[in-house]
């Protein structure tokens, strides 16, 4: 059986986690999760995104849309996007 890790802990909400304030980016995140029309952009989206074929499969469309607005509202590099996300359990829940 695989250890679990403090952040897989804190993801399933185990221990101290359930007792942690929510911060800005907790709130600003839920807000925009609630405001932005994902579907919506993901129809408008999807007859453009790259299919699975040969080579690398494709991220998923909303999952890289989300990453796209990320970056924009954090300002972000797509590799710092990356660490963020590794970093944040508030960009993971997004």
């Amino acid at each position: 059986m695989k250890q679990q890790t403090l952040a897989m802990a804190a993801d399933q909400g185990d221990g101290y986690e359930q007792y942690r304030k929510l911060t800005k980016r907790d709130t600003f995140l839920a807000t925009m999760e609630q405001i932005v029309p994902w579907q919506e952009l993901c129809s408008v989206i999807e007859p453009h995104y790259p299919k699975a074929g040969n080579g690398r499969p494709p991220i998923g469309l909303e999952r890289m849309l989300r990453m796209y607005f990320v970056q924009h509202w954090f300002n972000l590099a797509d590799e710092a996007c990356e660490e963020a996300l590794l970093d944040s359990t508030a960009l993971r829940r997004f």
